[in-house]
């Protein structure tokens, strides 16, 4: 028997709950594009909103 996705969502939400953390997503997209790769943790601080 295949199980769906509502066999093991608990609720409605298809994501996590938001850490609250704020990033300057547009700057981050850039960055990536331009490094090829995934920020690290450490790389995507520097976009964090304060």
């Amino acid at each position: 028997m295949e199980k769906d996705i509502e066999d093991y969502a608990k609720d409605g939400r298809l994501t996590e709950p938001s850490d609250g953390k704020r990033y300057e997503w547009r700057k981050m997209i850039d960055a990536v594009k331009a490094l090829g790769r995934p920020l690290t943790d450490k790389e995507a601080e520097q976009y964090r909103v304060k």
